[in-house]
């Protein structure tokens, strides 16, 4: 629901995620910061999620330390602790690698596409904005990349689009029958 990278995604500490705005504080390639929004049913994904993560910690409070509270997207990254967003199994953040084989797995169990990888999905998050009607510019922040025309390789516009486009919009488009 938000385009983030998938080191991004496994980079996430609570404190990152403010629930009640629906935003989150990304640190993206280059050290360079940037505030996502998310949308309603993410929270709501998210808020169920951390009654299920306490309990991973809580079984591990030894090694991790002390769990630590959603937070105000803004406070400063070097003040604080960080108790990651995703964890596995024995409590301790979640990685790039172990994320990619969740995705591979839930895709090979639900779908008869291949190809569907977490980068997959972050183009497509991109793609749907474009189709849309979400400004360039706009996506390319939430990308969080450097240069535009990094972002219109992610995008493309079908043929079918294009025709549509193209007859909703051209004055000469529609034949006179």
């Amino acid at each position: 629901a938000s385009g983030l990278r998938l080191s991004e995604l496994v980079g996430l500490d609570l404190e990152d995620v403010n629930l009640g705005s629906k935003m989150v504080r990304v640190l993206g390639k280059g050290g360079k910061e940037r505030i996502i929004p998310f949308n309603g049913s993410t929270a709501k994904t998210i808020r169920a999620y951390l009654n299920d993560r306490e309990l991973l910690i809580r079984g591990q409070v030894g090694r991790v330390g002390q769990v630590g509270r959603v937070g105000q997207v803004g406070s400063s990254r070097l003040s604080r602790r960080r108790d990651p967003l995703f964890v596995n199994y024995k409590g301790t953040r979640l990685t790039v690698r172990s994320v990619d084989r969740l995705v591979r797995q839930h895709v090979a169990a639900s779908s008869a596409r291949l190809g569907i990888s977490p980068h997959a999905l972050r183009h497509s998050f991109a793609t749907h904005l474009l189709q849309r009607g979400a400004d360039l510019r706009a996506i390319q922040e939430l990308l969080g990349h450097a240069r535009l025309s990094t972002t219109q390789r992610y995008t493309h516009v079908n043929a079918a689009q294009l025709l549509e486009v193209y007859q909703k919009s051209h004055p000469r488009a529609k034949s006179s029958t």
